[in-house]
């Protein structure tokens, strides 16, 4: 399983546990998931995160 999969489901995990219950909880899930997911594919390599800050920079 890649890193990425990996961190996308304990970001899940996380989301359900902090908003267990209504929709505006599950699309907080949702939330968690994407950013698990972003830090799985920066774990990778799959994401340069300095690329994405040179680009604010300028």
């Amino acid at each position: 399983m890649k890193t990425s999969h990996i961190a996308l489901l304990v970001g899940l995990a996380l989301g359900a546990v902090l908003a267990f219950g209504t929709f505006s909880q599950f699309f907080l899930v949702l939330v968690f998931g994407a950013i698990g997911y972003a830090v799985g594919l920066t774990l990778e390599g799959r994401i340069e995160v300095r690329g994405l800050t040179d680009r604010w920079r300028k």
